[in-house]
């Protein structure tokens, strides 16, 4: 949520950024209620002062003064409710360079990086690549679990893993996140981000906290519990440390986290049917950031820099978009997409994003810092993929060869142990 007292001073600003967002909030009616809570706050105070000055002698009084109270704080409750409900409503603010903009159609490209593969044969898409190498079966996953669901086999499966364990061996070297800073002339900490597995389930509190659980149509909520399946690896990272308060010496803290993710695709009915695009379930490792607030927006660069060099690595072609007010969402202040090259499909689609949310969950979770000075304050959050599944099609479109095989970049050959994928029973060793 945004800092009360802000809302308080920038109505015009807040209610700019709703209009920016698509967002609709009575800011007008926020703060009326707010006024009235605050009222009924101050005429409780005076009166409980007044009833506790009474003798034993005045009982009368007191019964009255009691009843007054019992008014004014049915009262207050009301208010308060229906003022925290529109509060929980109202988006965070975007910084002055996100574009404006009604979709995500104005979003706007920063640069594009890499040559686009030219073929002398006609191009496959990666279904029909995962089907010809036994790679994808997504018939006998719908058999077994419905639409939007497949079954990943042999090299490909491997192939994953080397991407997991190729980011992974990045982003826990100090010495490459400084090379990393260095090239995009960010003063940072170079601090190794800690490998974790989460968990995959997470209770309402802290996802609603975390401004995740929105739209509810989009997750899977568990029968019968107060569980919820985590619709991406951040959810369960930055819930970590709610209600807690850490020693500035502490800061950053970086995780990156492995999680099977979980959504339904509501709204995407016909849509990217074909492959392993947009499923109900996915894999991905995910940048989880706290930092103080002076650091925080560097750090956001940080970790864009970080996606970006992890791309390269695997020699394949992006453009880094900046979003627009409606495509970042509402708990962001800036959003970043990469969006690799497809041969297959003829565009660009993401791969990539990165979430730059200022203190906006912290404020909910109650993530605190305590400074040097003495002084208490909010850490600023952002999250960022390291890599999800999507690249696995970048890499079987993009290096895909006239005789039907696939070429492995060479970054991840020492983790898959092989350089081509040749089929499902047969492998051109490296």
């Amino acid at each position: 949520m945004l800092d009360i007292k802000f809302i308080r001073e920038n109505p015009e600003k807040v209610k700019e950024a709703c209009k920016n967002k698509n967002i609709s909030v009575d800011v007008d009616a926020f703060l009326e209620l707010d006024k009235q809570a605050r009222a009924f706050q101050v005429e409780i105070e005076s009166l409980r002062a007044e009833k506790n000055k009474l003798g034993k002698e005045d009982q009368e009084k007191g019964r009255e003064l009691k009843e007054k109270l019992k008014t004014l704080e049915e009262n207050f409750n009301t208010a308060d409710k229906n003022r925290t409900a529109l509060y929980r409503k109202i988006p965070n603010i975007p910084l002055d360079d996100v574009p404006v903009g009604k979709t995500e159609d104005e979003n706007q490209i920063i640069k594009t990086v890499g040559k686009k593969p030219v073929f002398d044969f006609p191009v496959k898409n990666h279904w029909q690549l995962g089907q010809e190498l036994d790679l994808i079966d997504k018939e006998r996953a719908t058999k077994v679990a419905g639409a939007r669901f497949a079954y990943i086999k042999g090299p490909l499966v491997q192939l994953q893993w080397a991407m997991m364990q190729f980011a992974v061996s990045v982003l826990t070297d100090e010495k490459i996140l400084a090379k990393i800073a260095k090239a995009a002339k960010l003063k940072v900490s170079t601090k190794p981000f800690v490998p974790v597995l989460p968990p995959l389930m997470i209770k309402t509190e802290p996802y609603d906290a975390m401004d995740r659980l929105e739209p509810r149509e989009e997750r899977y909520k568990i029968e019968g519990e107060d569980l919820w399946l985590q619709g991406s690896a951040e959810h369960v990272l930055g819930t970590m440390h709610m209600n807690e308060t850490m020693a500035e010496q502490v800061f950053p803290i970086r995780y990156v986290g492995y999680a099977t993710s979980f959504r339904k695709e509501a709204g995407t009915y016909g849509k990217d049917m074909e492959g392993i695009i947009r499923m109900h379930q996915f894999d991905k490792l995910e940048m989880e950031s706290l930092t103080v607030a002076e650091e925080s927006l560097k750090e956001h660069h940080f970790m864009v820099a970080i996606q970006e060099y992890l791309m390269a690595q695997l020699g394949l072609p992006y453009e880094v978009v900046l979003k627009c007010t409606a495509d970042i969402g509402k708990p962001n202040a800036r959003g970043v997409d990469i969006n690799v090259w497809l041969p297959g499909q003829d565009k660009y689609r993401e791969t990539h994003t990165a979430d730059y949310m200022t203190d906006y969950q912290a404020r909910r979770l109650q993530t605190r810092v305590k400074r040097n000075s003495g002084a208490m304050e909010l850490v600023h959050t952002n999250d960022a993929t390291a890599f999800s599944q999507r690249p696995l099609i970048a890499i079987l479109e993009n290096n895909q060869q006239k005789d039907g095989s696939v070429k492995i970049p060479k970054a991840l050959h020492k983790y898959t142990g092989f350089s081509r994928i040749a089929g499902s029973r047969s492998r051109e060793k490296s």
